[in-house]
């Protein structure tokens, strides 16, 4: 029953995550230079389905998947496509964090699937940002309290 419990735990965190990414890529959309547009557009769009997807897992787990906020914090002011670009970096990179706390909580093909999706975020990262990190998805460990990896916000971890 415990290790359910972690699993479903993991499962709402990046279910928060991703509703706070698809908010977040919102802005990204809304800010973004014309010929980043489509990639946007299409890192909204996995954000969305992966929402989805995870609302349909925490209700196979046999619990209430977690709303959406109205609204959330960003962690930097975004006037214009460079931040843009830096906040989809950020998004990515606290996505990742939380699937990597999924694929530790989890087995069998739910693992793999945290897995693929902790690996696209960091290569979405990567382009965003133009460079990559020695371990994606634990980024954000060394500089963010780890009870801010909830996703209770735009970056999740901010």
């Amino acid at each position: 029953m415990a290790e359910n419990d972690g699993l479903l735990a993991a499962v709402q965190a990046a279910l928060r995550a991703e509703h706070a990414a698809v908010y977040g890529y919102g802005v990204v959309g809304g800010r973004i230079r014309e010929g980043r547009r489509s990639e946007a557009r299409a890192a909204y769009d996995v954000h969305r389905a992966r929402r989805d997807e995870l609302r349909r897992t925490v209700r196979d787990l046999g619990a209430k998947p977690e709303e959406s906020a109205g609204a959330y914090a960003l962690p930097f002011p975004v006037p214009d496509s460079a931040a843009a670009a830096r906040l989809a970096a950020d998004i990515e990179d606290k996505v990742a964090g939380v699937y990597s706390d999924l694929v530790r909580a989890s087995s069998g093909d739910r693992r793999r699937g945290a897995a693929d999706a902790l690996r696209e975020a960091a290569v979405r990262a990567v382009r965003w940002r133009g460079g990559s990190v020695a371990f994606p998805g634990l980024t954000e460990r060394a500089a963010v309290p780890s009870a801010s990896a909830s996703g209770s916000s735009v970056a999740p971890g901010t």
